[in-house]
């Protein structure tokens, strides 16, 4: 097994798979400036989002939650959700995923901005 731990490239920046567990799955993500991640939501899984540097807006539901470095947001189980760089440098966060189930397929993509497929089992 490779040690290596390689980033999965988005067209709104990347992310790395830092432990994989049968519990849990933790992500570093890093959003390229004044680009931002497709609404969604998890069946599965819920998450928990610690900013490590720049600044971010979160939607959840029906909220917009301003966040910059230190700062963190729960996002629940079935909650639709996106967050959004809003400097004008490199944003990253910490992802902790809990739940039943962690697959990239996990994904029902409400909105995109990158033209990928809308609905459940979205894997790109």
């Amino acid at each position: 097994m490779s040690r290596t731990k390689t980033k999965d490239h988005r067209p709104w920046g990347y992310f790395v798979v830092l432990s994989n567990e049968l519990e849990h799955k933790v992500k570093r993500i890093v959003v390229y400036p004044k680009k931002r991640l497709s609404m969604q939501r998890h069946r599965y899984r819920s998450e928990h989002w610690y900013i490590i540097y720049g600044e971010a807006v979160v939607i959840l539901n029906d909220k917009k939650i301003y966040l910059k470095a230190g700062e963190s947001i729960d996002i629940p189980q079935e909650a639709v959700h996106r967050i959004e760089n809003i400097g004008i440098s490199n944003m990253a966060f910490i992802e902790i995923q809990r739940g039943e189930y962690f697959g990239e397929d996990d994904i029902e993509r409400l909105e995109d901005d990158y033209g990928r497929e809308l609905g459940g089992k979205a894997i790109s």
